[in-house]
């Protein structure tokens, strides 16, 4: 399980995948399909455009990972997870399956994502790549519509070491004659979207094109925007239950994607639109990004465990009113985490602590790196603990912050 113990439980090629989808009858093809990679943003934009979708009226299939507190919710439908009895009888009726082919434990996840979508029927199911693009299990479909929502520093050991190169990953996912949607780019990674696209045969579209949100405030409890369209719609005051910073460019992302999705057969007015974005949290239970989990004081965790991610963080962070800062952090063993310390508020008091998974870092290691970078504060053994110590020492008007690792959210969750 990559989860657990990293890069080793990794395969380096699409055959697993295609052997058990064959001897499933490959339901993969019976579903129509939206596919959607990036560093950040892919998990809330995924979700977005699952909660429109939903109220547009479609049976709606939604596969992300990792999960926060239960297998099942990689798996669900207009947001109801995957049932324990559906996920137990896979396992059950094809383990001579798994024995023969040995598929890794995302690999069999998504075979069970596939089965179950094809026999629900969904009427379109939005898939999030696990990792990267060209190799992931959840390559294996045939989208209508592929979304990259941006490409920044994330496992570099599997990916690449240059943005180029992780753009290339991402890239894979692009199919012949299929569009493609960009949510960011860069001047490095530019070159290789639109190369991919070409030799496809791709029509590829930024989002920045097509939408471009004029005006957004975001306080705890949601965002407001103002987005004018290429064509010149004009839509004042719109509301989305994903209220960190960082989610206006998945909002843009998403809405940029509407067009190409309608253009493929589906009836999406612009209620249905709003509709998803307001109320996304109850049509899908998106979890872990800026939530509240606690108040007096405010208790915040997010997932962003990257330098991308983590840089929206910080800038989240210092727009809120507090008194002093209170930080829950634990990270994974296998990345350089030198450059997310780099950018973390030396003022805050840190609880250094630790998953309960075989890739998490020990507190004591993570605490000597961070002293490097002027933070300080106490190890704790276990999530639990430090909350717990990091609720007793703040007062009503502090702020406590929880993350540095999606492990780390899912346990104080």
């Amino acid at each position: 399980m990559f989860t657990r113990i990293g890069s080793a439980a990794l395969k380096p090629n699409l055959n697993n995948t295609l052997a058990l989808c064959e001897a499933l009858g490959n339901p993969q093809n019976k579903i129509k399909t939206i596919h959607i990679a990036g560093t950040n943003g892919k998990g809330s934009s995924s979700h977005l455009l699952a909660s429109i979708l939903q109220e547009a009226g479609y049976k709606t299939g939604l596969f992300t990972s990792p999960h926060l507190k239960d297998f099942r919710e990689r798996i669900r439908i207009n947001g109801s997870m995957i049932s324990e009895e559906k996920v137990v009888a896979f396992v059950q009726e094809h383990q001579s399956l798994f024995e023969s082919i040995q598929p890794s434990f995302f690999e069999w996840t998504m075979a069970l994502c596939f089965d179950h979508f094809a026999m629900e029927k969904v009427d379109i199911a939005i898939i999030e790549t696990g990792l990267g693009g060209r190799l992931d299990s959840s390559n294996v479909i045939t989208p209508l519509l592929s979304v990259i929502t941006n490409i920044g520093w994330d496992h570099m050991d599997l990916l690449g070491s240059t943005l180029a190169e992780i753009a290339a990953e991402k890239a894979g996912i692009i199919k012949a004659k299929t569009p493609v949607i960009i949510g960011e780019y860069q001047a490095e990674t530019f070159p290789v979207f639109l190369a991919k696209a070409q030799e496809m045969e791709s029509p590829i579209a930024l989002a920045n094109q097509k939408v471009n949100i004029l005006y957004f405030k975001s306080n705890i409890h949601q965002a407001v925007f103002d987005v004018q369209f290429q064509f010149g719609e004009l839509w004042k005051n719109v509301d989305c239950a994903l209220n960190g910073h960082y989610q206006q460019k998945n909002i843009g992302t998403v809405l940029a994607a509407i067009e190409p999705i309608r253009n493929a057969g589906f009836i999406i007015n612009e209620q249905a639109v709003k509709d998803g974005l307001s109320n996304v949290k109850r049509n899908t239970h998106l979890m872990g990004r800026w939530e509240i989990i606690g108040n007096n004081p405010l208790v915040i965790c997010d997932t962003a465990h990257n330098v991308n991610g983590i840089g929206y963080v910080v800038e989240q962070i210092a727009a809120q009113h507090y008194e002093k800062l209170h930080f829950v952090i634990g990270m994974v063993k296998d990345k350089d985490i030198s450059k997310v310390l780099a950018l973390l508020p030396k003022e805050a008091t840190y609880y250094f602590t630790k998953a309960a998974i075989p890739r998490a870092m020990e507190e004591e290691a993570l605490q000597a790196i961070a002293i490097q970078f002027g933070l300080h504060g106490m190890t704790y053994p276990s999530v639990t603990s430090a909350l717990n110590a990091a609720k007793k020492a703040a007062k009503t008007n502090d702020l406590i912050f929880v993350g540095g690792s999606t492990f780390i959210v899912g346990e104080a969750l």
